[in-house]
């Protein structure tokens, strides 16, 4: 396993140095090959206008490699980028040594960016309590607009509609 390059720290690639079997020497062949095929790679991704719906996925992988801890919320991908978060700050930091990691800890799983709209949807009173029968009954009635009638079913309307194209 070798250590991340800045390079491919930079561009997101961490992972792939932390998967390596190379030697860790720094500057080797296989280091440089692996930062300019990558470089490469990550400049024909990133160029011009993403049109495909293939490049705008590219573009928001990269993205998230870039920035995992941004995207630990993500919800097809949360997952994986808390774990790619975990390998590398637990590689850059030696717990025997005195000197701070080079990543700082991120808050754990509960990591978030704040969002505004998050934050006042949020505040549902029923989010993790959901209402009783009289509050189900008394919300009814107010988006009903005091009627109390209960709403017509589907077979109640497409009757009502055959009565009206008989006339």
């Amino acid at each position: 396993m070798s250590l991340p390059r800045r390079a491919m720290e930079q561009m997101g690639f961490s992972i792939c140095c932390l998967l390596c079997d190379a030697p860790d020497i720094p500057g080797s062949s296989r280091c440089k090959s692996c930062i300019s095929s990558h470089t490469s790679a990550r400049q024909r991704l990133s160029s011009g206008k993403a049109v495909r719906k293939a490049e705008r996925l590219a573009r928001e992988l990269l993205a998230m490699l870039a920035d995992p801890p941004s995207f630990v919320d993500h919800d097809d991908h949360g997952k994986w980028m808390q774990h790619y978060s975990d390998l590398i700050r637990d590689h850059q930091h030696d717990p025997s040594s005195n000197d701070r990691p080079r990543v700082e800890p991120y808050r754990g799983t509960n990591y978030r960016k704040r969002s505004l709209i998050g934050e006042v949807a949020n505040q549902n009173r029923w989010a993790n309590d959901p209402p009783n029968e009289s509050e189900i009954t008394e919300m009814k009635e107010i988006l009903r607009g005091g009627d109390s009638e209960d709403p017509m079913t589907w077979d109640d309307l497409i009757s009502e509609i055959e009565g009206l194209l008989e006339d």
